[in-house]
């Protein structure tokens, strides 16, 4: 819900949440044309914000798609955002997208892409969630084959996601050729003896942010990563398993369908690369 005293950034002008608006012929609503990033925020700074800037540099080459401003300057504008708003803790949300159009489905042939920000407080470096773990439901992976691109059609996601919670989970582990890819809107990861093991990068997931940053940290931490595809059996007969997302970090996983994973409490593992994680994010 759009909150009045909260500020957004629509198109070069920041205005309250509850006066920003939108064209209903922009391309972002009308085809889901458009590319977004999720920055979290720690200390009232943006973490892994290169790798995000890139990540999002990326996406819209990918879709063909110049950035409205150039990258630095969208990099500026979030912290902006996150500045007014005081938000010390939480996330920055910005989307791209080809902008307003007539409906039609080939590409405008001069667009003048929007970009869009807005900003949240959301405590998550230490909730009840992150200490007890969550337990997640597998779902048929029936999302399109690009999702290497940050793009804004997250309805499968969103599906699978709900229907996980109507089930009494917490999310869902999307499976394709009998192999997890990743979460609604994570990656997915499992530990057994020691190792970490998580799936390598190809246009079958998103290359996350903080995916990237763990397997850094793990490294300089003498914790081995394997990437390799594993299978919801394997997952389930893990020591632990976890999921990164900018806005859950590392999130222990204790469950998967009707097993239990591990003992049931997040693992020794899960919750060292936890803690290098914020570590790190705090030491900026």
């Amino acid at each position: 819900m759009p909150v009045a005293s909260q500020i957004a950034y629509v198109n070069g002008d920041f205005v309250s949440e509850d006066q920003a608006k939108i064209s209903i012929f922009d391309r972002g609503f009308l085809f889901g044309d458009g590319i977004y990033e999720v920055t979290p925020v720690i200390d009232g700074r943006l973490v892994d914000r290169a790798a995000h800037m890139q990540r999002l540099k990326r996406s819209l080459g990918e879709i063909r798609l110049e950035p409205p401003v150039p990258i630095d300057d969208i990099d500026a504008i979030q912290e902006d955002v996150v500045r007014r708003n005081s938000v010390t803790e939480g996330r920055v949300y910005l989307q791209v997208s080809r902008g307003v159009a007539e409906r039609d489905f080939p590409f405008p042939q001069d667009p003048k892409p929007s970009l869009i920000m807005f900003a949240r407080q959301v405590p998550f470096l230490d909730t009840e969630t992150s200490r007890r773990g969550i337990r997640v439901k597998t779902a048929p992976d029936l999302r399109w084959k690009r999702r290497d691109i940050k793009t804004v059609m997250l309805l499968a996601s969103a599906m699978a996601k709900q229907e996980a919670i109507d089930a009494g989970f917490d999310d869902a582990w999307m499976v394709e050729d009998g192999h997890v890819t990743e979460g609604s809107s994570n990656n997915a990861y499992i530990v057994e003896n020691g190792v970490v093991r998580t799936r390598h990068l190809s246009t079958d997931i998103l290359p996350g942010c903080t995916r990237r940053a763990l397997i850094a940290l793990a490294a300089e931490s003498d914790i081995v990563v394997e990437e390799r595809p594993f299978s919801p059996d394997e997952a389930k007969a893990a020591d632990e398993a976890f999921i990164t997302s900018a806005t859950n970090l590392v999130m222990p996983v204790v469950g998967i369908d009707d097993a239990t994973v591990g003992d049931g409490t997040p693992g020794p593992i899960t919750k060292r690369l936890r803690e290098l994680y914020i570590m790190a994010a705090k030491a900026g």
